[in-house]
């Protein structure tokens, strides 16, 4: 199961990062500006953000299984659909669309480890599967720049859809929502699983999680806000990295690809280093520090990186201290969905997608602020002491965070 959600997000973070790679040919082929590409970079992000908690919800009613193969079948279609784009109207448009069937990865990878993963084994679990989407962004970044230079921008995208559509059809063939109901799982895993699994809640399994009272929640609200600032600074490599290496110190394509893809292989090592940390901690029974020390120790990181890199002149210099900026930002992954999945419960589908929605409002704002900021002040220093500023914010939401405390549950206020 970990092994096809890792491959999951290498898919996912493949087919997010190649419009970041071929803005040129595709700004140059539809006329488009730098803020006209901000915007298409953005709202991406905002169809993910809207639809991360009623695709959360989708995946705790119906399983892993069935929303998995719907969604990725879904963006799959819009990433090959982004190469028949003419203007700038139907590039928004399939853009968005192409968020929205993203939306539902994370949330559905989210349950499937509730029901599969013991509570001692999340945090590894975790750091794997968002490895996989930072190792899958840097790979793409140089073999998709090598890609549209033998084919088109065009054809790229059609290529990583069909990938998509297969990794679908092999999920569903495979994949079972409830590990007792796998035929080649075998007795002495399954009775690990049922004996390791998190107890579940009082509630019915038909019982709904109240918006209502979802976001009256202190630690709800704090483990938004904290996911929002994370965001914040990674997407921006995901979108303006490369062209703002490429730009900034005249590179090639191909050589600002490797560039790029450095920070994105410390981001995979720090969610291996977090993911391990979240255990290992959690075994010594101080289950609220192993979320909150590596989360804190995560974002201190990334707010020294981000505000070092801008004293760089070099490429190697700057690139160096943003890899230090994604390691730390990365280290905050694990125990915010860990923390998710310890206070949703058998709803952590609906929880982590509301704390993804937040969190991808960050990816939102970033890909417009760097290019307004940059045109407003000729300069991207304001960018970088604004997402600096997030990381300290988000230590001190962090230290109120009580991940070890349910949500609590309602009948009469549903999705």
């Amino acid at each position: 199961m970990v092994g096809g959600t890792f491959i999951l997000s290498m898919i996912v973070l493949f087919d997010r990062i190649l419009i970041s790679v071929a803005k040129d040919p595709v700004a140059s082929d539809l006329s488009l500006t730098d803020k006209q590409m901000g915007w298409v970079l953005s709202v991406f992000a905002l169809g993910y953000a809207l639809f991360q908690t009623p695709s959360g919800y989708l995946a705790d009613k119906y399983g892993a299984r069935k929303i998995l193969t719907a969604v990725v079948s879904l963006w799959s279609f819009f990433t090959a659909l982004t190469g028949a784009v003419w203007n700038f109207g139907s590039l928004i448009t399939v853009r968005f669309l192409f968020g929205i069937g993203e939306a539902g990865a994370f949330p559905s990878m989210a349950r499937a480890i509730y029901n599969w993963i013991p509570i001692r084994e999340r945090g590894i679990v975790n750091g794997i599967n968002f490895s996989g989407g930072r190792i899958g962004a840097a790979i793409a970044l140089p073999v998709v720049a090598w890609l549209i230079d033998i084919t088109s921008w065009r054809m790229s995208f059609a290529i990583l859809g069909i990938i998509g559509v297969i990794w679908a059809i092999a999920w569903y063939l495979w994949f079972h929502d409830s590990p007792s109901d796998h035929p080649k799982i075998s007795e002495d895993e399954l009775k690990n699983i049922k004996e390791n699994i998190q107890e579940q809640g009082a509630a019915s399994e038909h019982e709904k999680i109240s918006l209502g009272k979802m976001f009256r929640s202190k630690t709800m609200l704090l483990i938004m806000g904290q996911y929002f600032s994370s965001n914040f600074t990674f997407f921006f490599c995901l979108t303006w990295l490369f062209p703002h290496l490429k730009a900034t110190y005249n590179l090639e394509a191909v050589e600002a690809g490797f560039y790029t893809a450095a920070p994105l292989i410390f981001g995979a090592l720090g969610n291996w280093l977090s993911g391990w940390m979240v255990d290992f901690i959690y075994r010594k029974n101080k289950w609220e520090l192993s979320r909150k020390l590596p989360a804190i120790i995560g974002f201190s990181l990334a707010s020294t990186g981000i505000i070092a890199s801008i004293y760089m002149n070099e490429v190697t210099g700057a690139v160096l201290f943003i890899s230090m900026a994604v390691f730390g930002a990365d280290m905050t992954l694990s125990p915010s969905w860990s923390a998710c999945v310890d206070i949703g419960k058998e709803h952590s589908g609906t929880v982590s997608g509301t704390m993804n929605m937040a969190g991808n409002l960050g990816s939102f704002f970033t890909a417009l602020a760097f290019p307004y900021l940059l045109s407003m002040t000729g300069s991207g220093t304001p960018f970088f002491f604004v997402a600096a500023a997030l990381n300290l914010l988000a230590i001190v939401m962090w230290l109120a965070i009580k991940p070890q405390i349910p949500l609590k549950l309602t009948k009469k206020i549903v999705i």
